[in-house]
């Protein structure tokens, strides 16, 4: 569990990939990010943390990312956002699309949407004030794939170099997987 400005991270690795989800929590609020498998291991940790979650957040549609939504949102009534590139490629219902420079209110917190292609056409990062989630857009030691549907390797390049002009020394990084890490 991590302290970023005003809210608690908490990192729940989870399916066959080891893909991180993260609860993000501030003023009694919960977003879920990223829910890739285990749905009952996901409830277990927000039902501990006794916050109801308000959004289900996927940074993009593939499969290791969004396996848990359908159970998640059952059992918890949050709504499930995702970019509106990825329409196309789910096979579930989200209550809401994202496009770039949305702002999702998380209790004290603002989580800024940046679209960034590259791995999937409608990709994206959550900016917060001293820390990002990344999705597989940016990990420790590299980036995501992109010889997946809709994943062409220069606007990863592009999305790359504007990430770059974002981050700030000393801000957080929640990959999509691995580790954790500082600018």
């Amino acid at each position: 569990m991590k302290n970023e400005s005003t809210g608690i991270v908490r990192q729940i690795i989870v399916g066959e990939i080891d893909t991180n989800c993260y609860l993000f929590i501030s003023n009694n609020e919960l977003v879920v990010i990223d829910p890739g498998d285990e749905a009952e291991k996901i409830l277990k940790e927000i039902k501990e943390a006794k916050v109801k979650p308000k959004y289900i957040i996927n940074t993009h549609y593939h499969f290791d990312h969004v396996l848990a939504n359908k159970k998640i949102k059952e059992e918890t009534g949050a709504q499930i956002l995702i970019h509106e590139n990825e329409k196309d490629f789910i096979d579930f219902d989200a209550d809401r699309f994202l496009k770039e420079g949305d702002k999702i209110s998380v209790g004290d917190n603002a989580l800024n949407v940046i679209n960034t292609p590259g791995h999937t056409k409608g990709g994206i990062c959550l900016l917060g004030e001293d820390f990002i989630f990344t999705g597989d857009t940016l990990f420790k030691d590299g980036y995501g794939r992109t010889d997946l549907l809709g994943g062409p390797y220069g606007d990863l390049v592009k999305s790359l170099k504007r990430l770059s002009g974002l981050l700030k020394p000393g801000m957080v990084i929640y990959p999509g997987h691995g580790e954790t890490f500082k600018i």
